[in-house]
């Protein structure tokens, strides 16, 4: 199977060169960034399509350009497809990001200067859901739940007693870096106690909502958002879903014309492919290699004496806890990248630390089961984090390491066929 970008090599070498150079970097080291994955070689060379040259500002059968009418085939089956997967009754696949989809849904509950309640983004939070220096923190009163001191986990009394006192016209449910379940039904009974609307932002955990391993949102909340990427495992893009037809002139005109203009249709194909992808039986395979993977490299951390976030996990990422270790996030982080692993610094429930440094580090299995990698290989990873923590000021060490985890690492090569 030849390379997408295999025809650069004689028109642009300067940018063939970089390809070669990020796939490399890619199949030699190992993705533990838990937002990242490896998408299949199919959809991969499907972003690469003729689509890339259509506007089609609007919505099927509703556009302001002409030549539209393949272009409204294409769309119509994206939706159909992303509807069909996650159960939903109406989709907007048009968002170009998951950023993009939250902007458009908090555009059509809300309006500016009302009250939204979020996580609190040092304590597992998403920059969309009310920071400060976010459109989200800018055009809205923003107010913040945060998770229970002893145990890392929300407190769900504590956010119901939050949104009584505030009165907020939209709670936002969903995390960046959470590693537990979240319980949308009682997210529920607290917007409607108080009368608000439920966003849920489940773009980390998408994957596992469609392969039924985490509870789906959608009979829940007035409208869920969502990545493509991360444990979707599509290309880089957003998605909206909701189930009440009142809200769908809001929704749509939100997007378009509310917050973007032309849609790029060339990546609406490509997820128009992750949506029958994740609809496969092999993905719910994958997806529970994933929590697998996950819960297994969470045990073994422990036994080894790291401390992580909650204590473990139910899903895709785990937080270890490094306010009594050697490290800070960043210096982890950097000190990983010298033995081939990526990973990124994270805050942590009662971080002291800047966002800029961090006591905490973030890590997900889904890009390496994507790889193959399974039990086995979580042992090995485990082993490969505790062993550059203790040994970050030993150079020769570190450099013997990398060999290991590279070693590591072609054992379960990255699209062999290119």
């Amino acid at each position: 199977m030849n390379k997408p970008w295999l025809p650069l090599q004689e028109h642009d070498n300067e940018l063939f060169q970089l390809c070669e150079r990020e796939l490399l970097r890619q199949r030699e080291g190992l993705e533990l960034i838990a937002s990242e994955n490896f998408v299949s070689p199919q959809l991969l060379a499907c972003v690469a399509n003729p689509f890339t040259n259509k506007y089609a500002e609007g919505l099927p059968s509703k556009r302001y350009y002409g030549g539209c009418a393949v272009t409204d085939e294409l769309e119509r089956l994206a939706i159909a497809r992303a509807k069909r997967l996650f159960k939903a009754e109406f989709a907007n696949v048009q968002p170009h990001s998951g950023a993009q989809a939250n902007s458009a849904a908090l555009m059509a509950l809300a309006a500016p200067g009302d009250t939204i309640l979020g996580l609190d983004l040092a304590q597992g939070g998403h920059l969309t859901h009310g920071s400060p220096v976010n459109f989200s923190g800018k055009l809205y009163r923003a107010h913040f739940y945060g998770v229970c001191k002893e145990t890392g986990r929300i407190d769900y009394d504590l956010v119901a007693a939050q949104a009584r006192a505030l009165k907020p016209k939209v709670i936002i449910a969903g995390a960046s870096s959470y590693p537990r379940h979240i319980d949308f039904e009682a997210f529920h009974s607290i917007s409607r106690e108080v009368n608000a609307r439920l966003l849920v932002d489940m773009a980390h955990i998408a994957g596992l909502v469609a392969a039924d391993l985490h509870a789906s949102p959608l009979p829940w909340a007035d409208a869920v958002t969502t990545t493509t990427h991360k444990t979707l495992r599509g290309p880089r893009g957003g998605l909206i879903l909701w189930d009440d037809v009142e809200l769908t002139p809001a929704l749509n005109r939100a997007v378009f014309p509310g917050t973007q203009g032309g849609p790029l249709q060339h990546v609406i194909a490509a997820k128009a492919l992750c949506f029958k992808e994740a609809s496969e039986a092999a993905f719910r395979t994958y997806q529970q290699a994933v929590v697998n993977n996950c819960r297994a490299l969470a045990a073994v951390l422990v036994a080894q004496g790291m401390q992580l976030v909650t204590g473990g996990t139910d899903n895709h990422l785990l937080l270890i806890d490094l306010r009594h270790g050697k490290l800070s996030g960043k210096d982890f982080e950097q000190t990983l990248e010298r033995v081939a692993i990526t990973a990124n610094k994270n805050m942590i429930p009662g971080d002291q630390r800047s966002p800029f440094v961090t006591s905490g580090l973030r890590i997900g299995t889904a890009a390496v089961t994507s790889r193959g990698m399974g039990i086995a290989a979580m042992g090995s990873i485990a082993a490969f984090l505790v062993r550059t923590h203790e040994n970050h000021n030993n150079a020769q060490y570190l450099d013997e390491l990398r060999q290991e985890v590279l070693a590591l690492a072609q054992r379960f090569p990255l699209y062999p066929h290119w």
